[in-house]
């Protein structure tokens, strides 16, 4: 009787299978709600030529704009994990290095995106935006980068 019970048991067990209904074992892929900008150094001038600031509902982060040889460069900024689907203020400032004077100023409103790296019924849930940070029209859609190759 109990060779019977356990059969079953280990059979659901070695396939992902649960009593609770879930079909697939959740992944430990974790992360943070953030808004990114990313874009191409080259588009900068020379080796970290050009400071990015990226700033998300008053919380900044910046970086040098990094190598012309690298296909591209990010910064992001850290959100509370209970966010949730909100829309957030953002700005992005990009000056000289060697002038301080400022390349690009830029201001937009993100809508957070709800993401799931596990699987729409694992944990954790994250809320995101990401923008191109471009050298004449500042913050845009991502969309259709042509990263060199």
């Amino acid at each position: 009787m109990r060779r019977a019970l356990l059969t079953p048991l280990l059979a659901a067990a070695l396939t992902g299978c649960s009593f609770l209904g879930q079909d697939t074992p959740c992944t430990k892929v974790g992360g943070d709600s953030h808004v990114s900008a990313v874009w191409r150094p080259a588009d900068f001038g020379g080796r970290d030529a050009a400071r990015i600031r990226l700033c998300v509902d008053g919380t900044c982060e910046e970086r040098t704009s990094g190598s012309p040889g690298d296909p591209f460069a990010s910064l992001s900024v850290r959100l509370p994990d209970d966010i949730g689907a909100s829309t957030v203020p953002v700005r992005l400032t990009v000056t000289s290095v060697k002038s301080g004077d400022t390349v690009v100023e830029d201001s937009t409103r993100a809508r957070l995106k709800e993401q799931h790296p596990n699987g729409t019924s694992c944990p954790p849930t994250l809320w995101t935006a990401t923008f191109r940070a471009h050298p004449d029209k500042g913050l845009t859609s991502p969309e259709g980068m042509k990263l060199p190759g």
